[in-house]
C-alpha cells in the first residue's frame, strides 16, 4: 500500500526501509516530527513553562490525531497476536517521547525552581494528564464534538496543575 501510494515500486520503498518494521517505525517517528515533538523542542530548561506548555500543545494534537487513534486501536487488537507491533509503536512513540520529557524534566531540576523528584515518572503523568476524556473516548469510537471547544483550557489547566506541583 506504501508503495503503491508513493508511485514506486516494493523494491524502493525496502531499499530504504529494510523491512516493515523498520517502515511502521519510521511512520511512527515522522508523526512525533509532524508534530514538532523532538529533542529541539524540549531544549530550554530556563523557561519550563513557556516550553512545557508548548510541548503540551504539540502531545495534545499528536495523541488525539485520527492516524494515532488508528494505530493504537490496531496495536491494542492485535496485541495478542503481534505482540512485536505493539513493541514497536511503544518504543518508536510513547516511550521515545517519555525519555525526551524524562530527559528535559532533568535538566529543569537544575534551575533550582522546580523539582521533578522521579522525572521519568512525572513525565508520565503529565502525559496521561493530557489524554484526558478526548483520548478516551476517541479509543472506544465515541463522539468527542462535546470535548473539542474546551480542549485547549483543559491541556492549560492541566500545565498549571503539572507546574503548580513541581514548583519549589
Amino acid at each position: 500500500m506504501v508503495a503503491k501510494k508513493a508511485g514506486v515500486s516494493k523494491q524502493t520503498v525496502y531499499s530504504h526501509y529494510g523491512s516493515k518494521d523498520e517502515l511502521f517505525i519510521a511512520a511512527i517517528e515522522s508523526k512525533c516530527v509532524v508534530h514538532q515533538l523532538t529533542g529541539n523542542l524540549l531544549e530550554d530548561a530556563t523557561n519550563p513553562e513557556n516550553t512545557i506548555r508548548t510541548f503540551a500543545h504539540q502531545f495534545g494534537e499528536l495523541i488525539i490525531s485520527d492516524e494515532v487513534v488508528a494505530v493504537f486501536k490496531t496495536c491494542l487488537a492485535h496485541a495478542e497476536t503481534h505482540p512485536n507491533l505493539s513493541k514497536l509503536y511503544f518504543d518508536a512513540g510513547p516511550k521515545h517521547i517519555l525519555g525526551l520529557l524524562s530527559e528535559y524534566l532533568d535538566e529543569v531540576n537544575k534551575q533550582g525552581v522546580f523539582y521533578f523528584e522521579k522525572p521519568h515518572d512525572c513525565a508520565v503523568r503529565l502525559c496521561l494528564m493530557l489524554f484526558g476524556e478526548v483520548k478516551l473516548r476517541l479509543e472506544l469510537g465515541l463522539d468527542v464534538s462535546d470535548l473539542i471547544a474546551d480542549r485547549e483550557q483543559y491541556i492549560n489547566d492541566s500545565v498549571n496543575l503539572f507546574l503548580t506541583a513541581h514548583r519549589i
